[in-house]
């Protein structure tokens, strides 16, 4: 528990208003939580200082000289194991994170997003660092605590700013085309402001003075001056791991940070360095008679017993309280933060950041239901590790209590001048009434019984099996689902999926810490970030183009997973052959290098274009000039077929009639003599001679008869009747 005093006693002579605030909390209100929150914390630290003390492998048994002391670290080869496989998937790429957008609209600033956030992460934080502390404090301690915020350093530099003058250009087509440049250049204020700032002040200025008046202006430079500005030096967020007995959680929230009413957390720090932050005040009625408040005579875990005794430089502890309170007293509580030292208040103010919500992220390795932390793979392994402990020991202890190496003589089989040469390794002489088989003895080690080393090893066993890493003791084996394949690939499934499923807890929480950055950038971040993107493409990024709602995405992996994904890649690249498309080989080529952790090669596949072969080119075009020729000779060929078949259509209409012709002239042939065998002919011969004198004859007396008419006679005469 903190001193008795933190209420009852103390001093609250500091405890002024420090807002306007018509119900700013009391010192007492803050301590209040603080106390009733610290004996659930304080079972917590309790708690992971007995895991840690069995991590480190500290004795728990009473020690006895001249007896073992080894405690085997079972736990902490099981850590070792663990850390590399839930670090290696956040840091094997460097761009971690991959936002989408929420709408189409936000498609631009997503791509935006993801920029900053993994600038941020690899030029402005510690990633490795971070990334490690992150996992170690998780694995080790069962709960992670990330706290997010905000780092802002302002610094003055002086430099040369040349002064210009603006003339009016006088010269009629000079200002035709000055006038073009400076509608290019209103136009480029209107539809894109971002790179209308970008041009030099004086090109603005020209710009602004030609919009007043009509007049193109000309730039000249008549010299420097010197002027002295602020400049943000650091501008970035901060991600801090905070120590297991440092944060102190609303014990109601029933594990849901997001529930929780208020979160304190502990640091400590100078006046020097709380003078220079700029944002504390009652600094000068802080007590430093002592080096440090309100705490067990432990302090903080890991501290040095050394202190300064300038008061700059002495340590204090302070106490943040991020939390929420009624500060209009109209029911609603409001986010704020709250900092004291002792009994002085030094800080109070609503919560500055634009989410309006805790700025700490809580992981927990191995969830329990329903509370505030987590438990570490030691949580499980305690009893093994006691176990083998025990065992080891005995056997230590039974091999180093041997007389190993010592040799002993029967005191009757040497007298005392051969005993003499015995100790000096000379030859000697023995009684004659003592066997010297029996004489002399040797002592060696004692055989080490096997149900021993099988107990150790069934340790190994159980505790592989408890934490699903295989340490290399034959503990995850496919054996125990078969000797086969299939039970192989299960036992490593199922090991895999585990390490997945603590893998996705802490890729949960980075998703969140993303979350907070960029609502912070959207805020914090200066009017331009300028962002590296390769190393020779730059993107200027504007602070209002952050703000929307996004999915923050991480692609998290593990070895196994990874290795199975690029074997399966590697037999899709056997199955379809060399005759593909190489840019699909490259596409499947590039993954497998990704998958296999080598991202230089992997790019380098992505920005690969083949060269062709000078050889092959001129190949490829005789072989393209001989297909054109041979299109060329069969065009011709069926242009000259069709002529042909024209040709021996007509040809064909020709042979045709012909038949026909011959066809009627044989039928006729046929007619007539069918015609002259029956006589019809003869007939018809007859018929015509008969009907000719009948017509002579009636000729010859209509003649008569108009033979009498002259008129009718000239009629006739005239149509030569």
């Amino acid at each position: 528990m903190p001193d008795e005093n933190i209420l009852a006693g103390a001093s609250f002579g500091a405890d002024q208003n420090l807002t306007e605030w018509a119900n700013e909390p009391t010192l007492r209100a803050l301590k209040t939580d603080y106390q009733s929150a610290y004996e659930d914390h304080q079972a917590h630290v309790e708690e992971v200082r007995k895991w840690r003390k069995n991590f480190d492998g500290e004795p728990k048994f009473p020690i006895i000289k001249g007896r073992s002391k080894v405690v085997p670290k079972l736990i902490r080869k099981q850590a070792e194991w663990r850390y590399t496989a839930l670090s290696e998937p956040f840091l094997s790429s460097d761009d971690i994170f991959d936002v989408k957008p929420k709408t189409w609209e936000d498609k631009r600033r997503a791509e935006q997003n993801a920029q900053v956030l993994n600038h941020q992460f690899n030029a402005r934080i510690n990633k490795v660092d971070f990334i490690d502390d992150y996992v170690r404090t998780a694995v080790d301690e069962g709960t992670v605590v990330v706290k997010v915020g905000w780092l802002s350093e302002e610094g003055s530099i002086t430099e040369d700013q040349p002064r210009f003058t603006y003339i009016p250009v006088q010269d009629p087509q000079q200002a035709q085309q000055m006038e073009q440049q400076e509608q290019i250049i209103h136009q480029l204020m209107a539809t894109q402001p971002s790179k209308y700032k970008a041009l030099p002040a004086h090109v603005r200025e020209a710009h602004e003075r030609f919009m007043r008046t009509g007049i193109p202006h000309q730039a000249q430079q008549i010299g420097t001056t010197k002027v002295t500005r602020t400049k943000l030096v650091k501008n970035h967020p901060t991600l801090e791991v905070c120590p297991y007995d440092r944060v102190i959680l609303d014990p109601t929230c029933e594990g849901d940070l997001n529930k929780a009413q208020f979160v304190i957390y502990e640091f400590e720090t100078t006046l020097s360095e709380l003078k220079k932050d700029g944002r504390y005040k009652n600094l000068d009625k802080v007590k430093t008679s002592g080096s440090l408040f309100e705490r067990p005579d432990d302090e903080f875990e890991g501290r040095t017993n050394f202190t300064f005794n300038d008061i700059p430089r002495k340590k204090l502890i302070v106490r943040e309280y991020w939390g929420f309170f009624d500060i209009d007293n109209d029911g609603e509580v409001e986010p704020i933060l709250a900092a004291w030292i002792g009994d002085v208040k030094i800080r109070m103010e609503k919560n500055p950041f634009p989410d309006k919500k805790l700025p700490f992220i809580k992981v927990k390795y191995l969830p329990v239901q329903r509370e505030n932390f987590g438990h570490p793979d030691g949580h499980l392994l305690e009893d093994n590790q006691d176990i083998m402990g025990a065992v080891t020991r005995g056997m230590i202890d039974m091999l180093g209590r041997s007389a190993a190496g010592q040799q002993g003589v029967r005191k009757d089989a040497l007298d005392v001048v051969n005993s003499r040469k015995f100790e000096a390794g000379d030859d000697f002489k023995f009684n004659a009434n003592v066997d010297p088989r029996n004489a002399f003895h040797m002592g060696t080690f004692p055989d080490i019984p096997q149900s021993a080393l099988s107990l150790i090893q069934l340790q190994n066993l159980e505790a592989e099996s408890l934490t699903g890493v295989k340490a290399f003791s034959q503990g995850i084996t496919g054996e125990s689902l078969g000797n086969v394949a299939t039970g192989v690939r299960g036992a490593l499934d199922a090991a895999s999926k585990r390490e997945i499923g603590i893998l996705r807890r802490l890729a949960n929480g980075m998703i969140q810490i993303g979350h907070k950055i960029i609502s912070m950038n959207s805020e914090f971040l200066d009017e331009e970030e300028v962002i590296r993107i390769t190393n020779d493409d730059f993107v200027t990024v504007q602070r209002d183009d952050l703000a929307g709602r996004y999915d923050v995405q991480l692609s998290i992996s593990t070895a196994e997973s990874d290795n199975a994904k690029a074997q399966e890649l590697a037999f899709m690249l056997q199955t379809i052959g060399n005759n593909t498309d190489f840019g699909i080989l490259k596409m499947i080529l590039a993954d497998i290098a990704k998958l296999r952790k080598m991202p230089t090669l992997a790019k380098a596949v992505e920005n690969y274009e083949p060269q062709p072969d000078p050889l092959v080119q001129e190949k490829a075009r005789l072989e393209n000039e001989l297909l054109k020729a041979q299109i060329a000779d069969l065009t011709a060929k069926a242009e000259e077929n069709k002529v042909d078949v024209g040709l021996k259509t007509a040809k064909t209409a020709t042979e045709q009639a012909k038949a026909r012709e011959m066809h009627a002239t044989s039928d006729q042939k046929d007619l007539d003599f069918v015609e002259q065998r029956e006589g019809v002919k003869h007939d018809r011969e007859i018929d015509k001679q008969e009907t000719k004198d009948e017509n002579e004859l009636d000729l010859a007396v209509v003649n008569n008869e108009l033979s009498n008419d002259s008129d009718v006679t000239n009629v006739m005469r005239n149509f030569n009747l």
